[in-house]
């Protein structure tokens, strides 16, 4: 295997068709798999056969962040979003994080969990003796709704019981069914098996049972990332030494660990490169931001999903843990044409390596933020990138966005009537 850099020095200043030809050499992609970054990505046919009501479909910018070595191998990781400075902030801090030696990451098995919700319970106490006693009796029974997965290697893992005495509605006792979903994100096969083992629960208990359906708190499933930043690359492009910048981040990330108003706008911007990689490779970003954030309150109280700290020779060290409920088969990973693209980009090899790939990015993405936040303000970086946006918004045309960016950048003036005066002022040149 040849050995690829994802150091791609002035990448940006490339053109669009220059940039594909790039990527395309990297992910050795085939001429309809560039076609399809040319925009010619999901049809609206296709649409219609994958959602109800359908209408044609939305589009987002996809691009790709450089820099990225994690368990020393080079990445190019794609993302859809549309906010601006996204890409070149995590960029940015991969390069950094790079310095250090790039990241270190590790994954959990893929154990989702599903949930079997019990009432009318005669008595609690028999109905969970039942259940542990017949717990490999409904695993054998999960695994019957799956054959695939279990010829995989993955399948029920075990049955866990939690009795709620009190609720709004009486006593009930919810099962989880613990499954290894492989390289799923899981949903479908988790959902079948609960339903599937629902009547015997029910046989056994004595109750009645209500819901059965996977948790998107997917504990038992988490990928880490972790990295060391040297404090002089820390120092680069600021006024600070590196240990002064290190010690302002860790100061910063205390504050979201300890109040939940900053935890929110702060876990926000990790998800802003997580969110990106989950849409770019068809998985579920919905069920990723709801596990991350219900696992950031996982010890009653909604905080920070990073730890960065100084380490005793001055140097910054910094680590996330989230759940991640992501695949690599099934689904819009393999219906989509975008996401199978952005999938031959990454080159990955399991759903574990991708959620691995993204803990990374989430990473990169909060030191970028929370970097910017303590020395130079979010503003400056962001509103540069902005004013691209604000330029088209004005009705600037192809030829005229980065020159009229470039002068709302220069007279610090962003703003949408700013940008129409320009434009009046070059179109009676």
């Amino acid at each position: 295997m040849i050995d690829k850099s994802s150091r791609l020095p002035g990448f940006y200043k490339l053109s669009l068709e220059e940039r594909i030809e790039m990527v395309a050499q990297w992910a050795d992609l085939t001429e309809e798999d560039k076609a399809v970054l040319h925009g010619r990505g999901l049809p609206p046919t296709q649409a219609d056969k994958m959602i109800e009501n359908a209408l044609g479909t939305f589009a987002l910018p996809l691009g790709v962040a450089a820099n990225f070595l994690i368990n020393g191998r080079d990445y190019l990781i794609p993302m859809a979003v549309e906010e601006p400075s996204v890409l070149a902030a995590v960029s940015h801090a991969a390069k950094l994080i790079r310095e250090g030696g790039g990241f270190h990451t590790e994954s959990s098995d893929p154990i989702m969990i599903g949930q079997i919700q019990l009432l009318d319970i005669p008595d609690m106490n028999v109905a969970m003796s039942a259940i542990s006693a017949h717990k490999h009796r409904l695993m054998e029974a999960a695994n019957e709704c799956s054959q695939n997965i279990v010829n995989r290697g993955g399948g029920a893992r075990d049955i866990e019981i939690r009795p709620f005495w009190d609720t709004p509605v009486g006593p009930m006792l919810i099962i989880h069914l613990l499954y290894d979903c492989r390289d799923a994100m899981g949903a479908n096969a988790i959902n079948t098996a609960v339903e599937a083992i629902a009547p015997l629960v029910t046989e056994l208990t004595g109750g009645r049972s209500n819901l059965r359906i996977l948790s998107n708190l997917t504990d038992r499933r988490t990928a880490t990332a972790r990295c060391t930043i040297p404090a002089d690359a820390l120092a680069q492009r600021t006024t600070y030494s590196g240990y002064e910048v290190a010690q302002l981040i860790a100061e910063a990330n205390a504050f979201a660990v300890v109040d939940p108003y900053r935890a929110a706008t702060h876990n926000k911007g990790i998800m802003n490169g997580i969110d990106a990689v989950c849409i770019a490779t068809g998985n579920d970003w919905r069920a990723v931001e709801a596990g991350a954030h219900a696992y950031a309150a996982r010890h009653g109280r909604y905080q920070s999903l990073t730890d960065w700290h100084v380490t005793p020779n001055g140097d910054l060290y910094g680590e996330i843990t989230l759940p991640l409920s992501v695949g690599v088969v099934g689904g819009a990973t393999k219906v989509h044409p975008t996401a199978q693209v952005a999938l031959k980009i990454l080159n990955v090899q399991s759903a574990a390596e991708l959620a691995q790939v993204m803990a990374a990015v989430g990473l990169a993405q909060n030191l970028a933020a929370i970097k910017a936040l303590a020395t130079v303000g979010i503003q400056q970086g962001h509103m540069r990138m902005h004013a691209r946006q604000v330029a088209l918004a004005a009705g600037a045309t192809d030829g005229q966005v980065q020159t009229i960016a470039d002068l709302l950048v220069k007279e610090q003036n962003i703003r949408v009537e700013r940008a129409k005066e320009l434009l009046s002022v070059i179109g009676n040149r």
